[in-house]
């Protein structure tokens, strides 16, 4: 590799090109085994190329084709435990297909979600999976539906699109929440959660809970609030701001597990005895791996699956698009011992 081509960057396909003494085209040939070109030709240029560490551009080819190897991939946060398991379950499928997923994190904001998304699409991708459940602009909206794809929609199986859906109805899960408290004979209840306006399918399952508990005249009390974060810190401060106030609810539903777990900090820092003296109800079920001798009552839900789900809908074969389109994902709630079941199903 000479002095020059080394200070100013990585090697072009100009510069595998001048050390072979061949065209261009002819190292651009070689590169993807097309053309007719001796074996000695070739052998040569691939090992000049090795040698100098030159690496086609798959953009460039995706550019000059219908589409790359790439699958965008569209999530609120890699940090959340949901959606690193949708990521793995994602990944199951793409990986040994040859395909690799291009991850872009929306902080539930929609112009960020519009940005990726252009972006995403420059690079001609082979399919586009989306975390559903937050205000989208119509921009977005326009581009998802002059894209030539069929975008995959995660998690938000309570509105219907034009794209394909792989996701939950979060009102059912509200109102499933709800109808374990009735049955509990619970006449106090409230909702914990935070950002709400931005996390739309949170918003649902607390509308469904608030619901279904009014259809039965039991109030629901709602404690959130937009500056907080969905984690176990949001839930303990909002869980110490409800223990000022002075009404203790007999049950308590968190947007989620951590939520859930930052409650449990503070019920037990303030001397309450769960479930005894209060009820604590999470979703999603991150916190199951980690339980010890407190058990969160949850709801979980298949993760991997959905992610699995959503890859085969956005680069399977028709069959497996169609059979993808028709998984039932349905939170299945675990009893654990933060909640006071009925006398009848206690043992």
């Amino acid at each position: 590799m000479s002095q020059s081509q080394s200070s100013r960057g990585p090697a072009t396909l100009s510069d595998v090109a001048e050390a072979a003494n061949v065209s261009r085209m002819t190292v651009s040939k070689v590169l993807r085994g097309t053309g007719r070109i001796s074996a000695a030709t070739r052998q040569r240029v691939t090992e000049i190329a090795d040698a100098m560490g030159y690496v086609p551009s798959s953009l460039a080819g995706a550019l000059s084709q219908q589409s790359s190897s790439l699958v965008g991939v569209l999530i609120p946060s890699v940090s959340d435990q949901v959606y690193s398991g949708v990521l793995a379950g994602i990944n199951a499928v793409l990986t040994p297909r040859g395909f690799s997923s291009l991850i872009g994190e929306t902080f539930f904001d929609g112009e960020t979600e519009e940005r990726l998304v252009r972006m995403m699409l420059s690079m001609k991708p082979a399919g586009l999976i989306l975390a559903g459940g937050l205000p989208r602009t119509g921009a977005t909206a326009h581009l998802l539906g002059k894209c030539g794809l069929r975008p995959v929609r995660l998690w938000d199986g309570d509105r219907a699109g034009p794209d394909v859906t792989v996701g939950l109805s979060h009102e059912a899960a509200g109102r499933a929440a709800a109808r374990i408290c009735l049955e509990a004979g619970f006449s106090r209840a409230c909702y914990v959660g935070a950002q709400l306006e931005r996390d739309l399918c949170a918003a649902r399952r607390r509308d469904g809970f608030v619901a279904e508990l009014g259809m039965a005249g039991v109030a629901c009390q709602v404690v959130e609030d937009p500056e907080l974060t969905r984690t176990a810190e949001g839930g303990q401060i909002l869980t110490e701001r409800l223990l000022r106030a002075g009404d203790l609810p007999q049950v308590i539903h968190y947007l989620n597990d951590a939520m859930a777990i930052g409650g449990l900090r503070s019920l037990f820092a303030a001397g309450l005895s769960v479930p005894e003296a209060v009820s604590v109800i999470g979703f999603n079920g991150t916190s199951l791996q980690n339980a010890l001798r407190t058990r969160l009552t949850t709801f979980e839900v298949p993760v991997r699956r959905v992610g699995e789900a959503a890859a085969c809908a956005a680069i399977g074969t028709q069959a497996e698009r169609e059979a993808a389109q028709a998984v039932e994902i349905a939170p299945v709630i675990v009893r654990g011992n933060t909640f006071r079941w009925p006398a009848r199903e206690a043992g």
